[in-house]
Parts: C-alpha cells; sequence; structure tokens
C-alpha cells in the first residue's frame, strides 16, 4: 500500500500523481525485532487441485474469474511482451489485479487481450510489437510514456518455443536458430534497452525476465532454445550489475514446462512432454501459468527491493536451483 504523504516499506515511492513521478528510493526505517516467537499451528494444505492428461489443464482460473488481488502497484505502469495469451497474459492480468496499468504488448492479439482486462475491471492498453525490431521497441517504450507518463516494470516474456520441433542440434536449421535469438535474445536486450531511459526519470524500477528450467538442466534436442535462455539468464545478472546504481533492479523467474495455449495447440512431442513433466516434480502435477504469476508480481513489487541479479525457479520442485 503506498500513500501520497510519506514514504513506504520496500522501497517503492507514492505513485503517480499531479506532484511528479513515484521513486523507487528506499526510504522504509529499520526496526529492532522484538516480538514473541510463536509455534506455528496453521493448518496444513495438500494441493488437491485436479489435473487432466488429455485436456486443458483442469482448476486454472480463467480470465476474469477474480483471481486474488491487491493494491500493491497501484500507480505502476507495466509493460508485458508476449501478453496476449499464455503465460504472459496471467502475468498481464495479475499485474492489473495488483493495481499497475498494464500494457500488453505482443505480436498479434494485444488489443483483444487487453480489453478483455478492462471488461474485467483492470486498467489496461494493447500495442502490437516486433520485440526483435529496434524502431519498435522504442517505439513501443514511446507510446506508453506518452499514454501513462512514464514506465515502471518491463515483464520480458515474449519468446519462442511451443513452435520449435525438437531434434539433433546437426540439424537445426540456422534461419530457426536466428530466429530463436533475434526473438529470446536480442527481443529482451531491446527492451530492456528501450525502457532504462524512461525508469531512470521515474527513480528507478523492475524488469524480470522470463527464462527456463531448462537452461540449468541442459534439456537435449532444444539447443537453440536452451541457449537462447541461459543467454537470458546471464543478461539478468549482467544488467543487474549495471542498473543498480539507477535502483533498476533486474531478475529473472525460470519456469518449468508450463501448460500454456501452445503446449495445448501443440503436436505430440509437447503432448509427451506434457504427460512425462508432473511425474519428475515434488509437487507432482501440471505447472499452469497461474504459478507462475506469484513469482513475478513479487520481483515486480515493493518487497523485492533489495533482490536483483537473481533467477527464481518455479517449476513445483523439478529442479533444485
Amino acid at each position: 500500500m503506498t500513500s501520497g504523504d510519506g514514504p513506504t516499506v520496500g522501497g517503492f515511492g507514492p505513485p503517480t500523481s499531479g506532484d511528479g513521478p513515484p521513486t523507487f528510493r528506499d526510504e522504509s526505517p529499520t526496526f529492532r525485532d522484538e516480538s514473541p516467537t510463536f509455534r506455528d499451528e496453521s493448518p496444513t494444505f495438500r494441493d488437491e487441485s485436479p489435473t487432466s492428461r488429455d485436456g486443458p489443464p483442469t482448476g486454472v482460473v480463467p480470465v476474469g474469474s477474480g483471481l486474488v488481488g491487491s493494491t500493491e502497484l497501484t500507480g505502476r505502469v507495466a509493460i508485458v511482451t508476449g501478453g496476449a495469451i499464455g503465460i504472459g497474459r496471467a502475468i498481464a492480468e495479475d499485474l492489473g489485479r495488483a493495481g499497475a496499468r498494464v500494457v500488453v504488448a505482443d505480436r498479434a492479439g494485444a488489443g483483444g487481450a487487453a480489453d478483455e482486462l478492462r471488461a474485467a475491471g483492470m486498467s489496461a492498453i494493447g500495442i502490437e510489437v516486433d520485440v526483435s525490431s529496434e524502431a519498435a521497441t522504442r517505439e513501443l517504450a514511446g507510446e506508453v510514456v506518452r499514454e501513462f507518463g512514464g514506465i515502471d516494470i518491463l515483464v520480458n516474456n515474449a519468446g519462442i518455443f511451443t513452435t520449435l520441433r525438437p531434434g539433433p542440434l546437426e540439424e537445426i536449421d540456422v534461419a530457426e536458430w536466428q530466429r530463436v535469438m533475434d526473438v529470446n535474445v536480442l527481443g529482451s536486450y531491446l527492451c530492456i534497452r528501450a525502457v532504462v531511459g524512461p525508469m531512470r526519470d521515474r527513480g528507478g524500477g523492475r524488469i524480470v525476465n522470463i527464462a527456463s528450467t531448462t537452461a540449468f538442466k541442459g534439456v537435449a534436442n532444444l539447443l537453440h532454445y536452451v541457449a537462447s535462455k541461459g543467454a537470458v539468464i546471464a543478461m539478468t545478472r549482467a544488467s543487474a550489475r549495471e542498473l543498480g546504481e539507477d535502483n533498476i533492479l533486474v531478475n529473472a523467474v525460470a519456469p518449468g514446462f508450463t501448460v500454456s495455449d501452445g503446449i495445448l495447440d501443440g503436436g505430440a512431442e509437447l503432448a509427451g512432454l506434457r504427460r512425462a513433466a508432473p511425474g519428475k516434480r515434488v509437487l507432482a502435477r501440471e505447472q499452469r501459468p497461474q504459478d507462475v504469476v506469484g513469482a513475478v508480481r513479487f520481483l515486480a513489487g515493493p518487497m523485492s527491493s533489495f533482490i536483483t541479479g537473481q533467477t527464481v525457479v518455479v517449476d513445483g520442485g523439478a529442479f533444485f536451483h
């Protein structure tokens, strides 16, 4: 929660007002912990959400159905690339429910997704963009600043995965390799570069890159994708060091195999990966887009004000990082 009268815990300043842009300067006081120690007697909850191996994951909360919200991001402006469908769509909705003004940025479907978010009571606009284009990413940032007055949060989610056909490394087409790098790596870099100036003008910001656990596992037969996500993790660390003095925090979230729109529309290879994934997890169920949003919201919000350069693995315990 924020107010226009004073500092807030977690490093976020007051939200946008007529007096100026929000700041990210950490003015939170230091307290000595004198609270008594309590024994945790809270009940233990077993995850009873159903799953399905043959159809869409059941138990998924559909867009507009009332995910738990808050006001922690009120007044913040958040860009979510690849935000029209899948994980990006879930992230865009969750940030909107936390009070952010959301920019759904995607090659197609951005306007329709934004319309649905607005119909659910959120502040959102859609902008179609090719993240691999320098000119397009600069125009994206410029349009957001003109519309909302600044940029506070970037979620680099746009990427290529579900359209790739697994195969030996020596059979990867060079053009396909380049296409993956252009979107997954160059696209993330260009979006970061485009928002850094506006974030400096606001006194800081949050950048959350969507990586993948495949970069840690070294998954075979998807070398171009795995290499691209390894690059995203390295980019996260290097840019965090470079941008820290500007109070721009850069972190990554690495999901496991997530049953999103592209997976549901995919072929036999993806169906096989989907069937196998739950058995490799400590939490043995399918991973859904909604499982990823909590980590993203945390890294985009005030409670992560002393965390940067990190990659948070969200995969139900398939990989311990």
